[in-house]
Protein backbone atom coordinates (compact mmCIF):
# COMPACT_ATOMS: atom_id res chain seq x y z
CA UNK A 1 0.00 0.00 0.00
CA UNK A 2 1.28 3.45 -0.89
CA UNK A 3 2.17 5.31 2.34
CA UNK A 4 1.16 8.68 0.90
CA UNK A 5 -2.23 7.36 -0.22
CA UNK A 6 -2.84 5.79 3.23
CA UNK A 7 -1.68 8.95 5.03
CA UNK A 8 -4.03 11.01 2.86
CA UNK A 9 -6.98 8.83 3.91
CA UNK A 10 -6.14 9.29 7.58
CA UNK A 11 -5.72 13.05 7.24
CA UNK A 12 -8.91 13.56 5.28
CA UNK A 13 -11.12 11.73 7.76
CA UNK A 14 -12.71 9.31 5.32
CA UNK A 15 -15.98 7.62 6.29
CA UNK A 16 -17.94 4.54 5.21
CA UNK A 17 -21.12 5.02 3.21
CA UNK A 18 -23.76 2.51 2.13
CA UNK A 19 -25.63 2.85 -1.16
CA UNK A 20 -29.28 2.17 -0.34
CA UNK A 21 -31.66 1.31 -3.16
CA UNK A 22 -35.29 0.53 -2.28
CA UNK A 23 -34.24 0.02 1.34
CA UNK A 24 -31.48 -2.52 0.52
CA UNK A 25 -27.73 -1.92 0.77
CA UNK A 26 -26.13 -2.58 -2.63
CA UNK A 27 -22.63 -1.20 -2.04
CA UNK A 28 -20.39 0.08 0.77
CA UNK A 29 -17.53 2.48 0.05
CA UNK A 30 -15.02 4.69 1.83
CA UNK A 31 -15.23 8.35 0.84
CA UNK A 32 -15.11 11.89 2.14
CA UNK A 33 -18.45 13.45 3.08
CA UNK A 34 -17.80 16.24 0.54
CA UNK A 35 -17.53 13.70 -2.29
CA UNK A 36 -20.82 12.07 -1.28
CA UNK A 37 -22.46 15.50 -0.98
CA UNK A 38 -21.21 16.45 -4.45
CA UNK A 39 -23.38 13.79 -6.06
CA UNK A 40 -20.41 12.32 -7.92
CA UNK A 41 -21.60 8.80 -7.04
CA UNK A 42 -25.30 9.58 -7.31
CA UNK A 43 -27.81 9.68 -4.47
CA UNK A 44 -28.97 7.27 -1.79
CA UNK A 45 -25.80 7.14 0.30
CA UNK A 46 -26.14 6.67 4.07
CA UNK A 47 -23.17 6.92 6.41
CA UNK A 48 -22.29 3.79 8.38
CA UNK A 49 -19.70 3.08 11.08
CA UNK A 50 -17.28 0.17 10.75
CA UNK A 51 -17.02 0.07 14.55
CA UNK A 52 -20.75 -0.13 15.32
CA UNK A 53 -22.34 -3.48 16.16
CA UNK A 54 -25.51 -4.10 18.13
CA UNK A 55 -25.88 -0.38 18.87
CA UNK A 56 -22.46 -0.38 20.57
CA UNK A 57 -19.30 1.49 19.59
CA UNK A 58 -15.90 1.35 21.37
CA UNK A 59 -15.90 5.13 21.73
CA UNK A 60 -19.54 5.32 22.85
CA UNK A 61 -20.90 6.78 19.61
CA UNK A 62 -22.84 4.06 17.73
CA UNK A 63 -24.16 4.99 14.31
CA UNK A 64 -27.26 3.32 12.85
CA UNK A 65 -27.11 0.31 15.20
CA UNK A 66 -24.86 -1.83 12.91
CA UNK A 67 -22.25 -1.50 10.20
CA UNK A 68 -23.93 -1.87 6.81
CA UNK A 69 -23.31 -4.88 4.62
CA UNK A 70 -24.43 -5.71 1.09
CA UNK A 71 -27.92 -7.19 1.31
CA UNK A 72 -28.70 -5.50 4.62
CA UNK A 73 -31.86 -3.45 5.01
CA UNK A 74 -31.71 0.20 5.93
CA UNK A 75 -34.74 0.97 8.08
CA UNK A 76 -35.17 4.76 8.01
CA UNK A 77 -37.74 4.73 10.84
CA UNK A 78 -35.32 2.92 13.18
CA UNK A 79 -32.35 4.67 11.52
CA UNK A 80 -30.67 1.27 11.51
CA UNK A 81 -28.91 -1.21 9.26
CA UNK A 82 -30.34 -4.70 9.76
CA UNK A 83 -28.80 -7.91 8.45
CA UNK A 84 -30.98 -10.39 6.54
CA UNK A 85 -33.08 -12.57 8.86
CA UNK A 86 -31.13 -15.82 9.28
CA UNK A 87 -34.08 -18.06 10.24
CA UNK A 88 -37.87 -17.66 10.28
CA UNK A 89 -38.07 -18.25 14.04
CA UNK A 90 -35.60 -15.51 15.00
CA UNK A 91 -36.91 -12.13 16.16
CA UNK A 92 -35.46 -8.65 15.85
CA UNK A 93 -34.10 -7.04 19.00
CA UNK A 94 -35.34 -3.45 18.75
CA UNK A 95 -32.47 -2.06 20.83
CA UNK A 96 -29.61 -3.68 18.92
CA UNK A 97 -31.31 -4.43 15.58
CA UNK A 98 -29.71 -7.89 15.72
CA UNK A 99 -31.62 -11.15 15.23
CA UNK A 100 -32.21 -13.24 18.35
CA UNK A 101 -32.91 -16.99 18.30
CA UNK A 102 -35.85 -18.30 20.34
CA UNK A 103 -33.33 -20.23 22.46
CA UNK A 104 -30.14 -18.43 23.56
CA UNK A 105 -26.78 -19.70 22.34
CA UNK A 106 -25.24 -22.08 24.92
CA UNK A 107 -22.49 -20.64 27.10
CA UNK A 108 -20.40 -23.78 27.62
CA UNK A 109 -17.62 -22.81 25.17
CA UNK A 110 -18.61 -25.53 22.69
CA UNK A 111 -19.51 -24.80 19.06
CA UNK A 112 -23.11 -25.05 17.86
CA UNK A 113 -25.22 -24.51 14.79
CA UNK A 114 -28.90 -23.60 14.73
CA UNK A 115 -31.47 -26.26 13.75
CA UNK A 116 -34.62 -24.52 12.55
CA UNK A 117 -36.69 -27.74 12.54
CA UNK A 118 -36.14 -28.40 16.24
CA UNK A 119 -35.67 -24.72 17.19
CA UNK A 120 -32.53 -25.66 19.07
CA UNK A 121 -28.76 -25.46 19.00
CA UNK A 122 -26.95 -28.61 17.83
CA UNK A 123 -23.39 -29.20 19.01
CA UNK A 124 -20.79 -29.39 16.25
CA UNK A 125 -18.52 -32.38 16.68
Amino acid sequence: MDFFWFNNILRNNMSHFAKVENGIVTQVIVAEQDVIDSGLFGTGWVQTSYNTYGNQHPEGRPLRKNYAGIGYTYDAVRDAFISPKPFASWTLNETTCLWNPPTPYPTDDKRYSWNEETLSWVELL
